[in-house]
């Protein structure tokens, strides 16, 4: 399996994530964005959106960070990461949502801004996330992880855009039954970090 991937990104690092806590192997393949290597006509032929991730697997492409967790957690023997009962997936989708929506128009928002310096609004952005963390902070008070009690593809792809929230100028350490869930994943067996996420 090959993954065309930004090691900046976050959403490549929830593949990534994944992946190493499960031990599958993939082939990351690097893409130069600042280049424009992602607008070129052989990836455009393979996502047409021009984003990253990408994850190509014999016939199968795939595009979107969630829609590859989903991929791959059904490929494992493991089923805990991505259960094959449908009430059991539900709840995890309602945690790949948020990581889509909130999450994305939120912390990850206010990263681009201030370290990529993207031109959308931090007004909104922080408004998102005030109202967000709390939320995650609230759930995890009473389960030591986003769904099923135990780790799943719902806790890969909420990860890494908390644990980078810092470089949004975002602060979680007030949240501490998140940032306790932030340190329980990092102690996970197999753990890999990226730029602005350690150990």
């Amino acid at each position: 399996m090959k993954l065309y991937n930004l090691e900046l990104s976050g959403n490549c690092y929830k593949v990534r994530l994944l992946a190493a806590l499960t031990r599958i192997p993939l082939e990351n393949v690097p893409m130069n964005l600042a280049d424009g290597e992602h607008r070129t006509a052989w990836f455009t032929s393979l996502n047409p959106f021009q984003e990253v991730p990408v994850l190509v697997d014999g016939e199968t492409v795939l595009r979107d960070s969630q829609a590859i967790l989903v991929y791959l957690g059904g490929q494992l023997t493991d089923r805990t990461w991505w259960p094959e009962d449908s009430a059991a997936q539900a709840e995890i989708v309602q945690w790949l949502s948020v990581a889509a929506s909130e999450v994305r128009d939120g912390p990850n928002t206010a990263r681009l801004i201030r370290k990529f310096g993207y031109d959308h609004s931090m007004e909104q952005a922080l408004l998102v996330t005030r109202r967000l963390l709390p939320l995650l902070d609230q759930h995890l008070t009473t389960h030591d992880w986003f769904a099923l009690n135990r780790p799943t593809i719902a806790d890969c792809a909420l990860f890494p855009y908390l644990a980078l929230a810092h470089e949004g100028g975002v602060d979680v350490t007030p949240f501490s039954a998140l940032t306790h869930w932030i340190d329980r994943v990092r102690a996970l067996p197999g753990f890999v970090p990226m730029p602005g996420v350690d150990r």
